[in-house]
C-alpha cells in the first residue's frame, strides 16, 4: 500500500512516499481503507521527535492519529461493525497517512449521517475538544471560558461545543489579526491577541490551553474562584513551566490535564463516550467542523510546513486516493 512515512526525525522534508504491506487486524481491531486523514500538531511533534525516534518495524513511522474510511476487515472478536461501514478512527500509534490503517475497534466510531470528508477530522479533533471541556475542565452551564489557539481545529470546535454545553461567555486568543478575523465566525464573544489577553479578558471559570509556556502561566492569573486551567497540548514546544503550587491553593485555582492517548490506554470506554457525544453534535448540525484545507496524501509535507509555521486555521485533511 502507499503511505507517507519518515525514518529520521526532522523538518517536513523527512516525510516521503513509501510502500508498505497492508496491515492485518489483530484481536479487537479493525482494518480501515482510509479516505481522509486529519493533520494536526500531534503529527508535527511526532515527526520532530517529541515522542521519540522512529520505532516502527522497518524503521518507518507513518504519521496520522485520526482518519476516516470504510471498514475493510474485522479482527477476531470484533462485533458491532461490518465490512463497508463508514467510520472515523482514532489511531493511538499513528498510521493514518496511508491507504489502510488498523485501529482498535473501541476507537472506531460510526459515521451516522456524517460524510467521510467531515469524519476525517473528528476522531481526535472533536473528541479532544469535547473531552477537555466535559472531562478535564468539568464545564457546567453558566461557566465562562477562554480558549487559546482559538482558530485551530480543536479551538474552533471547542468554542461551539462550549456553547452547546451551556457556557455563558466564550473568549479566544490567537497569534495574528488574520486568525482573529477567522475565529470570530465560531461564536466567540471576543478574540484577543495571545500576548495581550491577560489585560483584556475578565476572570473566567475555565481556560483551555494547548500552547504552554508564558501563555500557560498568564492563564492562571485570570481564573476566578475555583477556576480550572485545562492543559491539553504543547503546540508551542516550550520548556515545562515551573509552578509554585501555592498559586493554586492560595487563589482557589485548579489545574487539570487531558491526553487522548492516555485515555485510549486506560479508559477507552470514556474516550468513546466523548467521541460519540461530539459526533452527535456534528450530525445534528449543532456544531460544524470547518475544513479549510484539503490536500492529497503526497502533499503531507506542505500541510506540516503550514502548521509548523503557525499559519494553520481550521482543519486540514489529506485525501487518500
Amino acid at each position: 500500500m502507499r503511505a507517507i512515512g519518515f525514518d529520521v526525525n526532522g523538518g517536513p522534508a523527512v516525510l516521503r512516499p513509501v510502500e508498505l504491506p497492508v496491515p492485518v487486524p489483530g484481536p479487537g481491531e479493525v482494518l480501515v481503507q482510509v479516505a481522509y486523514a486529519g493533520v494536526g500538531h500531534g503529527e508535527v511533534r511526532h515527526r520532530l521527535g517529541d515522542f521519540g525516534p522512529p520505532g516502527a518495524p522497518g524503521g518507518i513511522d507513518v504519521p496520522g492519529f485520526e482518519a476516516s474510511g470504510e471498514v475493510a476487515a474485522l479482527g477476531p472478536g470484533v462485533t458491532g461493525l461490518a465490512e463497508g461501514d463508514p467510520v472515523a478512527v482514532y489511531l493511538p500509534s499513528g498510521g493514518g497517512y496511508a491507504q489502510y490503517a488498523v485501529a482498535p475497534a473501541a476507537l472506531a466510531f460510526p459515521l451516522d449521517g456524517i460524510s467521510l470528508r467531515d469524519g476525517g477530522g473528528t476522531a481526535l479533533t472533536l473528541t479532544t475538544a469535547y473531552g477537555v471541556l466535559a472531562g478535564a475542565a468539568r464545564l457546567t452551564a453558566g461557566d465562562t471560558v477562554l480558549i487559546h489557539a482559538a482558530a485551530g481545529g480543536v479551538g474552533s470546535a471547542a468554542a461551539q461545543i462550549a456553547r452547546a454545553l451551556g457556557a455563558a461567555a466564550v473568549y479566544g486568543t490567537v497569534g495574528s489579526p488574520a486568525k482573529a478575523h477567522y475565529a470570530k465566525r465560531f461564536g466567540y464573544d471576543a478574540v484577543h491577541g495571545r500576548d495581550t489577553f491577560a489585560d483584556a479578558v475578565p476572570e473566567v471559570d475555565v481556560v483551555l490551553d494547548p500552547v504552554g509556556g508564558p501563555t500557560r502561566l498568564a492563564s492562571l492569573g485570570i481564573l476566578g474562584p475555583f477556576g480550572r486551567l485545562a492543559v491539553y497540548g504543547e503546540a508551542g514546544r516550550h520548556p515545562d513551566i515551573g509552578l509554585d503550587i501555592r498559586q493554586v491553593r492560595e487563589h482557589n485555582r485548579a489545574l487539570s490535564g487531558y491526553d487522548i492517548a492516555d485515555l485510549a490506554r486506560r479508559a477507552p470506554a470514556l474516550l468513546r463516550a466523548h467521541a460519540l457525544a461530539a459526533l452527535s453534535l456534528l450530525a445534528s448540525g449543532t456544531i460544524r467542523l470547518d475544513i479549510t484545507t484539503q490536500l492529497s496524501l503526497s502533499e503531507a509535507a506542505e500541510a506540516h510546513e503550514t502548521l509548523e509555521a503557525g499559519r494553520g486555521m481550521g482543519k486540514t485533511l489529506l485525501r487518500v486516493e
